[in-house]
């Protein structure tokens, strides 16, 4: 399932600069990351994105999980 997720997000250079998107769409994956972020939830994103389906959320939020999780992240929220 994993792959099959993963294969919902593609790359093509032509499309947004070369930004990861939804396939056959115009959605980048950050912009989707960022207002699932904001509180928006997966209906509003449906509901304001008709081509989107909840795999295509899914495929996101997988995307992003598998680009940082082998990164080494710095801890931002340092305390003195």
């Amino acid at each position: 399932m994993k792959c099959d997720l993963l294969e919902r997000v593609v790359v093509v250079p032509s499309i947004m600069a070369g930004k990861p998107v939804i396939k056959g769409t115009r959605i980048p994956v950050d912009l989707l990351l960022r207002l699932l972020s904001q509180g928006v939830t997966p209906e509003e994103l449906l509901s304001d994105y008709p081509q989107l389906t909840r795999e295509d959320i899914s495929a996101a939020l997988l995307y992003g999980a598998e680009t940082i999780s082998g990164e080494d992240i710095a801890d931002l929220t340092l305390v003195p």
